[in-house]
């Protein structure tokens, strides 16, 4: 392909983008391939000659597409949002043909500056504390690896990336029963380990951090011959919507001098709301912060906001820079590559600017609201069915539930069989989770293309299995 049939292919590709999106509802949710279908589908051996583009573009549409799960489809209730929103989509186009590397403010200015205002704007619309900064990361995982690392070397007093971990005393991590795997990847990557991560107990309806027990675990700890280095607190886990009083276990983090990250990676969007603030009490207690625009807010994977109340933490941590790097004779920069475990920087600030500007905080906010306000009516619907039984209630819209049957001597079983049901059929995609030792069903509403309406189709479908089991 050469650039003048890059524009005709180019423009067949927006006809098609354009129309697959619009049309969503016209495929199954979820792909209803079988392992190896795809795989078995493509030649054993790569071409030995060019093919045609129109060739490569027929087979995209003939294999790949059937095996792919639509996460942009208005009945997508699985996981978590992760949105592509018109504008950030346009965007991206932008920044994949330029093919810029931002990792220094010098390969490419405009991107740096853009992604400082660009957070600025954020920390504004989020009600975060003037003097946080912050950078753009590829996704939430890479956000809590750095702030687990820079919990380690300030706990360490920066000798851990110089000396190794060998001989430096035991490190403890604290968190709930209700923080993300993400966090365990990072203890192990750290090389803290996963026996120092202090699991503490939750309590109440929404299976908050207890601030006694942390209190108590620290101590204990510190009785020991540990070194306490950090807390992570959630606001709002992507498994049942649980959160944490950041206000107190911000000033049990502050009291003992240890670093406290939030993980905010779904619910952050939400709280550009103003009644949804409650859940960020005590923020600005927090050294480190990450929520997602790539899931709910509608700039599509990826794209990770990594809130720092002290830049230069994260800098002593991770900051590497060889001669063949520097940047001569200009002062007053900032190279956010100093903040990152890449060097390499995509240029992912352009589509947060596209879309805060075409959609405006006003469009943010009546997306989130009326996905919120649509889960929540489903909710009160299905809660009156027979043999449905609410687990958690909605938070942020994100409730679960499970079938009963008391024919089924396991009921976990029965409802693992039952959600594999609703998925099959392809009308919607539900993804389960676990409270203690129950198998549950989540529901969250937030695909960009939802319409009221497609509550109605998710009631039917739960409604439809919840009246077979009395048959």
């Amino acid at each position: 392909m050469d650039w003048d049939e890059y524009i005709k292919w180019g423009k067949e590709a927006v006809v098609w983008g354009s129309e697959y999106r619009k049309n969503l509802r016209n495929y199954p949710v979820r792909s209803q391939n079988k392992p190896g279908e795809t795989f078995n589908s493509i030649p054993s051996n790569p071409p030995e000659n060019p093919e045609s583009i129109e060739q490569i573009f027929d087979d995209f549409k003939k294999i790949i597409l059937p095996g792919v799960t639509h996460w942009q489809h208005p009945r997508f209730f699985a996981y978590f949002p992760a949105n592509a929103a018109p504008a950030s989509v346009f965007a991206e186009i932008l920044t994949n043909t330029m093919g810029l590397q931002c990792m220094l403010w010098q390969t490419s200015p405009s991107a740096t500056e853009l992604e400082e205002k660009v957070i600025e704007w954020l920390r504004i619309s989020l009600d975060i504390p003037e003097g946080f900064g912050g950078i753009i990361q590829d996704t939430a995982s890479s956000a809590t690896l750095t702030a687990i690392l820079t919990m380690r070397e300030k706990a360490l007093n920066w000798k851990g990336n110089k000396v190794g971990l060998s001989g430096q005393g035991k490190l403890r991590i604290y968190a709930s029963t209700e923080n993300h795997s993400s966090l365990d990847k990072a203890i192990w990557f750290s090389g803290i380990g996963e026996d120092n991560l202090v699991r503490v107990p939750v309590y109440g309806a929404y299976r908050s951090m207890d601030p006694v027990a942390l209190s108590d675990a620290i101590h204990n700890d510190r009785r020991k011959g540990f070194i306490p280095a950090g807390i992570v607190g959630v606001t709002c886990g992507t498994s049942t919507g649980s959160y944490d009083n950041l206000d107190e276990i911000g000033k049990i983090a502050n009291n003992e001098n240890l670093y406290f990250h939030v993980d905010a990676a779904w619910a952050g969007s939400a709280i550009i709301c103003d009644e949804y603030k409650y859940l960020w009490q005590g923020i600005g207690k927090a050294d480190s912060i990450v929520f997602n625009p790539h899931k709910w807010l509608g700039a599509q994977f990826d794209c990770s906001v990594h809130f720092l109340k002290d830049m230069n933490v994260q800098k002593n941590t991770l900051s590497l820079t060889p001669e063949y790097l520097k940047t001569s004779g200009v002062e007053g920069i900032t190279n956010l590559s100093d903040y990152t475990i890449p060097l390499g920087r995509r240029f992912r600030a352009l589509k947060l600017w596209f879309l805060i500007r075409s959609e405006g905080l006003s469009g943010i906010r009546k997306l989130i609201r009326d996905h919120i306000n649509w889960s929540e009516e489903l909710f009160h619907r299905i809660k009156l069915l027979k043999n449905i039984e609410v687990i958690t209630e909605p938070v942020l819209g994100l409730f679960t539930f499970r079938f009963i049957n008391q024919n089924s001597e396991n009921i976990n079983e029965f409802n693992e069989k039952i959600v594999k049901e609703i998925n099959d059929e392809g009308l919607i995609y539900l993804t389960p989770t676990k409270v203690g030792e129950k198998f549950v069903i989540r529901f969250m509403a937030g695909t960009l293309e939802m319409e009221e309406n497609d509550i109605d189709v998710a009631y039917e479908c739960i409604k439809e299995k919840s009246e077979r089991i009395s048959l």
